[in-house]
């Protein structure tokens, strides 16, 4: 079946949050792409970057129902990963970290350049050590990024790295496409080219170009598909969501479908409540219940569950 990964019995499984690891199942309901703090070149007077108003919506999130948030916020991208474990204890909501790159653009001129030739290094690093400026703080999963059509130069060689950081860790990959476009670039490089398990990869923002035989063909892969940044009027979002989920859920990939809120300004979309307040019952009403227990909870507990190596 598509989704699923074999567990070895001498090395459990796990979820790596910021205050440790454990087991998906212990994840409870999850925000599978969000961004409590981020910060971008390309998008500046735009930060996430108030712990106060970050925990206020992750207690909103946990009122109704939440237990985990994934933030797919990567290296010096503001992710502040000295605050995520005390946010974490405060709530009782659990975060999962990401090391890896965003697309060049959103990085000052001059910062990557001396990171560039040690990336696998880096990633690995904070994947089973330190985060940079967090110590005690591990990675659970490496970001990496997409150009729009295609893969730049850029994104070659993140991805690259960041599948010798799998490699060495067993850590998953998740994807951001932009507008939801190199969906199958992506898949051949990783999956392909450098041999990344095809479950251990999480392609980002699919509700973005709501192509339905795309959908498909990556679902067939055994890849998760993550359809994130809800109710955004200028996307084909929240009029076409459940028209994708239901078309995959029907030819059997529901154990593949992950949703996110993916906020990343402090105007971006409604934010993680939505996913709870309103998504959720529309597929509950849609889809039945076991879908959206599936989506939001089971679902989650694997993408992110792996063998650290």
């Amino acid at each position: 079946m598509t989704g699923t990964t074999t567990t070895d019995p001498a090395r459990p499984a796990a979820v790596r949050t910021v205050l440790g690891d454990v087991p998906g199942s212990r994840l409870g309901v999850c925000d599978a792409h969000d961004h409590l703090f981020f910060r971008s070149h390309a998008l500046p007077g735009q930060e996430l970057d108030d712990p106060g108003e970050a925990e206020a919506r992750l207690r909103a999130f946990q009122a109704l129902g939440g237990g985990a948030v994934v933030q797919w916020s990567p290296y010096g991208t503001g992710r502040r990963a000295a605050d995520l474990p005390g946010l974490a204890r405060r709530t009782g909501v659990r975060i999962v970290a990401a090391t890896g790159l965003h697309q060049a653009a959103h990085y000052p001129p001059g910062m990557l350049e001396p990171l560039l030739p040690r990336l696998a290094e880096v990633f690995t690093e904070e994947l089973t050590s330190d985060m940079r400026g967090a110590p005690g703080v591990r990675a659970g999963l490496i970001k990496v990024a997409g150009a729009f059509h295609g893969l730049d130069d850029h994104a070659r060689h993140v991805m690259r790295a960041a599948a010798e950081a799998h490699h060495a860790t067993g850590a998953p990959i998740a994807v951001h496409h932009e507008m939801g476009t190199a969906v199958l670039d992506v898949l051949d490089l990783l999956c392909g080219q450098l041999a990344v398990p095809a479950h251990r990869v999480i392609l980002g923002h699919l509700n973005r170009s709501p192509d339905l035989r795309l959908h498909h063909q990556a679902a067939r892969s055994g890849a998760f598909l993550a359809f994130d940044g809800p109710s955004r009027a200028n996307h084909a979002t929240d009029w076409r969501l459940l028209d994708c989920l239901t078309a995959l859920a029907d030819s059997g990939h529901t154990p593949q479908l992950l949703l996110g809120a993916d906020t990343t300004t402090p105007t971006a979309g409604p934010g993680m409540p939505y996913l709870l307040r309103v998504l959720r019952p529309r597929i509950e009403r849609e889809l039945g219940a076991e879908v959206a227990e599936a989506v939001l909870r089971g679902n989650p507990a694997r993408a992110f569950e792996v063998e650290w190596r």
